[in-house]
């Protein structure tokens, strides 16, 4: 039987499931809606995907590397029970293992990538909603790599946060892999917003500058000094923000700079990368008072 575009629209409307998904069943199922409706349906298809309106903030991050080579990878859930459940566990995982096999950081692209077992990482992550019940979803993902150097990661409160670090070198020595994890739990402590001077967004620079030029010139103090003020406080925003000039955790006395080019000839930090389960997510917030007041309406 031919499969028109109108049956598919149909049934698409009436699960909430995916055209391609909805064409499947109709084609699985010779036309018959009502057979293609629980088709979806025992598939868990249908209702994985009526469950995609909801806010989904919780999961967690997860940080994998293996010598010279790392990822990130964040993927939402509705509530951070999840983020026990061992399936769920399981699929970050090997999400994050095939991520950083394959290099690919586009979500769109990640969602099509060959899962180990088949299927596609979209179908996996399908069946995981239909199994768990909550709407889940990939947000992000991050791969950092050097040629020579090494590439570490660390994950803070079962990932509540998870960080890369890469440290470029001469040569792989071993030591370069303690002490770029040493520098990763520094950042998921420290969250600098960049890496150096010269790659720290400019705006942000400015508006700060801006605001302590005000605020040394509403003190009344000559325009010559005023100059130096906000020159010894914008050094100073920099060593709080700047990755490489921030007070080591591990040793205050000396900048991460510092540490990492110390400790192997020519060793330096190239990038890094930190994730913050479900940051920059508007989360619902559930008002109580205005729930029962509609249910007793």
């Amino acid at each position: 039987m031919q499969i028109s575009a109108s049956m598919v629209k149909e049934l698409r409307d009436r699960t909430g499931a995916g055209m391609m998904d909805c064409k499947k069943a109709l084609g699985e199922t010779s036309g018959d809606f009502e057979a293609a409706v629980d088709w979806l349906r025992t598939k868990g298809i249908a209702k994985a995907e009526k469950k995609s309106g909801r806010v989904a903030s919780e999961g967690m991050t997860y940080a994998y590397s293996t010598g010279t080579k790392g990822c990130l990878v964040e993927v939402n859930a509705e509530t951070d029970f999840v983020a026990k459940n061992d399936k769920f566990v399981s699929f970050v995982e090997v999400l994050a293992k095939l991520v950083a096999e394959t290099g690919t950081t586009d979500v769109a692209k990640i969602n099509e990538l060959t899962w180990p077992e088949g299927g596609t990482v979209a179908e996996k992550l399908t069946d995981l909603i239909a199994t768990i019940g909550e709407n889940m979803s990939i947000r992000r993902a991050a791969v950092l790599e050097v040629s020579n150097g090494a590439v570490a990661s660390y994950m803070h409160m079962g990932g509540k946060i998870s960080v890369l670090v890469a440290i470029t070198a001469p040569s792989s020595d071993e030591k370069l892999a303690d002490v770029a994890r040493n520098v990763a739990m520094h950042v998921a402590a420290a969250n600098p917003a960049s890496l150096d001077r010269d790659s720290i967004d400019q705006d942000l620079v400015a508006r700060e500058t801006a605001v302590y030029k005000e605020r040394a010139l509403e003190s009344g103090k000559p325009e010559n000094i005023v100059e130096k003020i906000v020159e010894g406080q914008i050094n100073k925003f920099y060593e709080e923000k700047c990755l490489t000039e921030q007070a080591f955790i591990m040793d205050t006395d000396q900048k991460v700079g510092e540490v990492v080019a110390k400790s192997v000839e020519g060793a330096k930090i190239s990038e890094f990368a930190r994730f913050e389960l479900g940051e920059g997510i508007e989360k619902k917030q559930d008002d109580f008072a205005a729930e029962v007041a509609s249910m007793s309406a």
